[in-house]
């Protein structure tokens, strides 16, 4: 059994398997997924996982070379909107709507069990190197 860092074992398989410029979805309890991409669906209940915590932990796997939040986080989420900012100075932001058509592109959706309004964002993997 692994010692440390994420212990999930769907999740941990889908993290080993990314590359360069896949797309990896954190999403909220409410957001909708689209066919096609891999799911681990981390929801317990509402609010648990927290986005926060699912956050946090994918960022201390992954490399990340870029993100995507829907333009409506800043107003409807404003805690959800200042963590992204800071973890990602250049986020990119675009109407909701939008970032469900790109979620559909995605690699891998993580689903937490947050329960607050556009608490989603598309990571774009980068390279360790």
């Amino acid at each position: 059994m692994k010692k440390a860092g994420i212990l999930n074992r769907h999740l941990a398989g889908a993290l080993a398997e990314l590359g360069h410029g896949d797309g990896v979805l954190v999403c909220d309890a409410g957001m909708p997924i689209p066919e096609g991409p891999r799911v681990v669906d981390l929801a317990f209940r509402a609010g648990v996982p927290a986005f926060a915590e699912v956050l946090d932990g994918l960022l201390a796997e992954l490399v990340v070379e870029g993100a995507t939040a829907a333009r409506e986080l800043r107003q409807a989420n404003p805690e959800a909107s200042a963590l992204l900012e800071r973890h990602f100075p250049g986020l990119d932001l675009v109407p909701h709507e939008g970032l469900k058509e790109l979620s559909a592109g995605a690699r891998l959706i993580v689903r937490t069990g947050e329960a607050r309004p556009y608490a989603n964002v598309l990571l774009r993997c980068g390279v360790f190197f």
